[in-house]
């Protein structure tokens, strides 16, 4: 019997009066796997969580979770933890309070774990929600959500307020805990190559729009970057597309579509050096040209 995958969503659209926050979605998120959901502010990668974990009512299309919709759907929800940067608590809930809920709520939770993280990321158990700073109100997040150990989780951004010892604790937390107990989870994060090693796949969306859905693995040589004499890299770049040119005197540089082992040939024997280009930076240029391909019709990329 084939499992059902645990995102899938088919021409899924969410409308706000003329603005469309998510614009035709088509995507399959498989069982155990952590994904990567990037993009810029206000790309619609919030709604289409908010989408997926039945907090918003799609305008058109579909979304299913597990196989079913997760519109007021406890069996569905009950699976599936969505922690956020603005994540909000009763007003009178200390860190305790907020954990035994938690613990009440989700199936899986390891009650061990999360005295463990509590004691990692220092937070006080018996402080008022409402009196945390933005750093420790983040680690509450953070411990329930890998505590919940819920069979899909959702962490949108909300270990922006941690400090960079404090990141790489939820990350290394993250990924040792996923190595023994598999799920799935999606990160939607602004620090792209901080997680770059943590993602299996990649999701980008502009503009509400899917603009690359990949396996992280297939990503690798979708882009160089090719630096040498300006006369060099413009002779080489001729007739390839270029996604960014910079120049410094009589240097340049040019990020291009990834090399095939001739081209790099070629290119080495004009005396040009050539460099992987990071996942950030592929996210960048993919969504920059996004961005001149809305203006540009007549231009635009593959991917």
């Amino acid at each position: 019997m084939t499992t059902a995958p645990a995102v899938l969503t088919t021409n899924l659209s969410r409308t706000f009066g003329d603005v469309t926050a998510v614009d035709s979605v088509n995507i399959t998120i498989p069982m155990g796997v952590i994904t990567g959901l990037l993009g810029r502010n206000g790309a619609g990668k919030t709604t289409l969580m908010q989408l997926l974990t039945g907090q918003q009512f799609a305008s058109s299309g579909a979304v299913s979770v597990f196989g079913h919709s997760p519109v007021e759907n406890a069996s569905v929800l009950e699976r599936v933890c969505f922690i956020k940067e603005s994540q909000r608590y009763p007003e009178n809930f200390t860190i305790a309070h907020a954990l035994r809920s938690a613990a009440d709520f989700f199936a899986n939770w390891d009650q061990s774990f999360a005295d463990t993280l509590v004691v990692d990321f220092n937070v006080p158990l018996n402080r008022q929600i409402k009196k945390l700073s933005r750093g420790q109100l983040s680690a509450v997040g953070v411990i329930i959500g890998l505590a919940s150990r819920a069979e899909l989780t959702f962490f949108d951004e909300p270990y922006l307020g941690l400090d960079a010892v404090a990141r790489n604790l939820f990350y290394d937390h993250l990924l040792a805990d996923y190595s023994e107990h598999p799920r799935t989870v999606i990160l939607s994060t602004h620090l792209i190559d901080e997680v770059s090693n943590l993602l299996e796949h990649v999701i980008v969306i502009d503009n509400g729009a899917i603009i690359l859905d990949e396996d992280t693995e297939d990503l690798r040589g979708r882009m160089d970057s090719v630096v040498g004499k300006a006369s060099s890299v413009d002779e080489f770049a001729r007739d390839r597309e270029v996604y960014q040119r910079n120049s410094i005197g009589g240097i340049a540089s040019a990020v291009v579509s990834g090399l095939s082992a001739p081209e790099r040939t070629a290119a080495q024997s004009l005396g040009l050096e050539i460099s992987p280009v990071s996942l950030q930076q592929l996210v960048v240029h993919l969504t920059a040209h996004s961005l001149e391909s809305a203006s540009t019709p007549t231009e635009g990329i593959s991917s």
